[in-house]
């Protein structure tokens, strides 16, 4: 981490790095994607490889602007001063042919740029270690080194084409889980990635990425990816049922609220707020036997409950609010 850190601080002095040996460099021997959807605008990347913290420097996007992908020998001020130059108009391909040729060590690296256009251009240096390649599509680029195979990329494009009825985080992940059953990275797996940024430029940084998911060091980062897909999915509809519960809409927010629990029954907390839901709504009979089931787990839920009138979250009387609390 400390040679990791040293380079940044490097990049960010020096601007695009010209004069800093590869050596000296962060190993990302990866596969990675970077993509588009037509519909809704956002664009993706997702990467997966043998080398701890893969998220760390791979993966890059703004809202509006576009997305880039720096592997193999990284050089991550592909990242920034890529966004930069797409967010001032120059589109991926001409973007990227410019950063590499000001790059002296060109030869070991692998770059993928894409821009809010769906324009995407990729980059793989000739030392790049074998199996390593690139392939440009339609709105996406797939790009691979180092890996077990030649069938790697090729199966990631396959993937990303045949798989447009769904939304693009999980379209990408079909991507990485072809290129890992295709052979993957002949090293192994250790850490995955993946970022999702909107179609429109934000006004506030916390608003840039979508989604933006890390696995830094795993026996299975892709499945482990896709499990925590699927969590962040669930927490979109527990944020929309918040927002709901703040327009004073129960109904929506028991919708929402509802559509979390299903995902996840599990989990404590949609339940806990699906319960509160059904008591904003009148139906504090529904909501009762929920509320139990989750005190008899942990009781903590229950002084939750109390607090939650103060806050103007819950909107029962007292003698309701004591009937659910009192032991």
């Amino acid at each position: 981490m400390k040679k990791i850190t040293l380079l940044l601080i490097l990049f960010g002095l020096t601007g695009f790095s010209q004069n800093i040996g590869v050596e000296k460099e962060a190993f990302a021997h990866t596969y990675s994607i970077v993509a588009k959807d037509t519909v809704t605008g956002e664009m993706a990347v997702g990467v997966q490889s043998h080398w701890f913290s893969v998220g760390a420097l791979v993966p890059w996007g703004k809202s509006g602007v576009g997305v880039v992908a720096t592997q193999s020998f990284v050089n991550p001020a592909y990242g920034p001063n890529g966004l930069k130059l797409m967010e001032n108009g120059i589109h991926a391909e001409a973007a990227l042919t410019q950063l590499v040729e000001q790059d002296k060590g060109r030869d070991f690296r692998q770059v993928a740029f894409l821009d809010a256009h769906g324009n995407a251009s990729a980059f793989t240096g000739e030392k790049c270690v074998e199996s390593a390649e690139h392939m440009v599509g339609k709105n996406f680029s797939v790009q691979a080194n180092m890996m077990l195979n030649d069938q790697v990329v090729p199966a990631m494009a396959e993937a990303f084409a045949t798989n447009s009825h769904l939304a693009l985080a999980e379209r990408v992940m079909e991507a990485l889980k072809a290129a890992q059953n295709a052979g993957g990275d002949i090293r192994g797996k250790q850490s995955a990635a993946l970022i999702v940024v909107g179609p429109d430029k934000v006004e506030n940084s916390w608003e840039d990425k979508k989604i933006d998911l890390r696995i830094d060091d795993h026996e299975n980062p892709i499945v482990e990816l896709e499990r925590l897909l699927k969590v962040a999915r669930a927490y979109e509809h527990m944020n929309a049922g918040d927002l709901a519960v703040e327009a004073n809409d129960m109904e929506k927010a028991l919708q929402e609220y509802g559509t979390a629990e299903k995902m996840f029954p599990e989990n404590l907390e949609m339940k806990f707020w699906k319960a509160v839901a059904l008591a904003n709504s009148g139906r504090l009979e529904e909501a009762r036997p929920i509320f139990n089931s989750i005190f008899a787990e942990d009781k903590n839920w229950k002084k939750m409950l109390s607090r939650l009138p103060a806050s103007g979250l819950l909107s029962i009387s007292r003698e309701e609010l004591a009937s659910l609390t009192e032991e």
